[in-house]
């Protein structure tokens, strides 16, 4: 039998595909190669076995996020007095919550579904892959029926991740949620216990104590441990104000269901914390079981498939994506990640990763932001640095708003070079994208202290922690004494 070539909507046919790119997985990566290969003309194979979208759209981003904003919302009254509006505390209607929660990703589903993607010309199928070889693969279908051959010049894996659980006695024998549960919850839990103070954990953690929850997080190291601590401090401060309860340097040593609830027993002789739902929130694994990758002569450790700077595996012919390469986790680096294949795989530029730009968000209110070299990471990188601050409480935007806790920290090196920058504070995503820009394209601190920036704008603080970089030369006894002898002149 021939193969059957893959162009336009889906093959119904039980024969082998041949393809110009196959890609094993439909989250945010995946869906990103396919749509670009498809659209310049790559006979494209998508094959997904769950739900199109992946974490992101349906357990992930999307539906914390909207999460998130309804917490804002159930949270608005505590902070309207100081503006000189009062109002009652607002009744939550927490199944009225998870509806919105799951219209949102309702919303958003079309754009990431089999029929768009068929439309486009990728042939979507709906099953599970495993690789039989270095250049092939087959694929189980859910619905049952004969597996399907697909051979392909190159493959992409976007399998992405799971949430780790960690081995905990007893949290086998107790009803536990994930992010992969959560959202599902039918009514509002009376105390949440989260394990895990990343940045999932304290989000989570914000938003069910706002909507009403108890909520303890227990965290074995520091909360928000990979931040910079001083932009950490201020959303652990905040979470504090909000009644959240941080359990700091105590391990969940057992799990046990107790009268009262679930019981978390932690080391160092911490009394235990008893809640009515617990969330594990510790992390995330790689999902590359049953693809065969032995058989594809593809290498995987703990953290994920093993690729090179090109997102090239031991098989020159397979590329990694995603969570799966055990890079930086976010729906982002996907996006970015699909750019490097597109370029290495069809237009055969030896693209490279660069993680060390790479920003990230952590979206509790307020929140933090950072791109680049932390201060850490650019002392040893660079020896002498600068670093430059400037609070929110000296932001006209943030006074007027009654958003004044946080701060934005520059780190240069001691020519001015931007390495890297972070904000904790009101919109702090959107405040560090200039710096995102900035960090990447390795500009220096002189175009952000020159800018004219629109007032009043929380950006603004940026540009005030920028001139801070002249102060010292500009105000200095020499530079008075110059003004001093100029200032004779007729």
């Amino acid at each position: 039998m021939s193969a059957v070539r893959s162009a336009g909507p889906h093959v119904a046919t039980a024969g082998p595909i041949d393809c110009d790119i196959c890609v094993v997985g439909a989250g945010a990566a995946g869906l990103s190669v396919a749509s670009a290969a498809a659209m310049l003309g790559a006979r494209t194979v998508l094959v997904e076995r769950g739900a199109m979208g992946g974490d992101c759209l349906n357990v992930g981003c999307v539906p914390s996020k909207a999460l998130l904003a309804a917490a804002r919302m159930a949270h608005a009254w505590q902070d309207a007095e100081a503006l000189g509006i009062r109002y009652q505390p607002p009744v939550v209607d927490f199944p009225a919550v998870m509806r919105h929660v799951h219209g949102v990703i309702d919303g958003i589903a079309p754009h990431d579904s089999v029929a768009r993607y068929r439309a486009m010309g990728v042939d979507v199928l709906q099953g599970t892959a495993r690789f039989t070889g270095r250049d092939r693969l087959r694929v189980a279908f859910a619905t049952g029926g004969a597996e399907r051959e697909v051979t392909a010049r190159r493959f992409v894996i976007a399998t992405g991740g799971r949430p780790a659980v960690p081995p905990i006695p007893g949290l086998d024998e107790v009803p536990y949620l994930t992010n992969e549960s959560l959202f599902d919850l039918a009514e509002l839990p009376s105390h949440l216990v989260i394990l895990g103070g990343g940045p999932i954990g304290l989000e989570m953690a914000q938003a069910f104590r706002r909507l009403g929850a108890a909520v303890t997080v227990v965290e074995a190291a520091q909360a928000l441990g990979r931040d910079d601590p001083e932009l950490a401090a201020v959303v652990l401060a905040s979470l504090r104000r909000d009644g959240v309860v941080l359990r700091q340097g105590a391990a969940a040593e057992r799990v046990a269901a107790g009268a009262a609830g679930i019981e978390v027993h932690l080391s160092g002789g911490s009394a235990p914390v008893t809640g009515s739902h617990l969330l594990v929130a510790v992390g995330r694994r790689p999902n590359v079981e049953a693809l065969g990758l032995d058989l594809a002569g593809v290498e995987s450790g703990p953290r994920g498939i093993q690729v090179d700077r090109r997102l090239r595996t031991a098989n020159r012919r397979i590329f990694a994506i995603g969570d799966v390469a055990g890079g930086p986790q976010f729906t982002h680096v996907g996006g970015y990640h699909a750019g490097i294949v597109i370029r290495n795989a069809l237009f055969r530029i030896p693209a490279r990763t660069d993680h060390d730009t790479m920003p990230w968000v952590t979206y509790t209110e307020p929140e933090l932001a950072w791109v680049g070299l932390s201060e850490t990471a650019a002392r040893e990188r660079a020896g002498r640095i600068r670093i430059l601050r400037w609070p929110y409480a000296e932001n006209d935007r943030a006074r007027a708003e009654r958003q004044t806790a946080g701060l934005i920290k520059v780190v240069t090196d001691a020519k001015g070079r931007i390495l890297g920058a972070g904000v904790a504070g009101a919109h702090a995503g959107e405040v560090v994208q200039p710096w995102v820009l900035a960090v990447q394209r390795g500009m220096k601190i002189g175009a952000f202290a020159g800018a004219v920036l629109p007032y009043p704008t929380y950006g603004e603080v940026g540009k005030r922690a920028a001139g801070a970089y002249y102060m010292p030369k500009l105000f200095s006894p020499l530079t008075r004494k110059l003004v001093g002898l100029l200032l004779r002149l007729p």
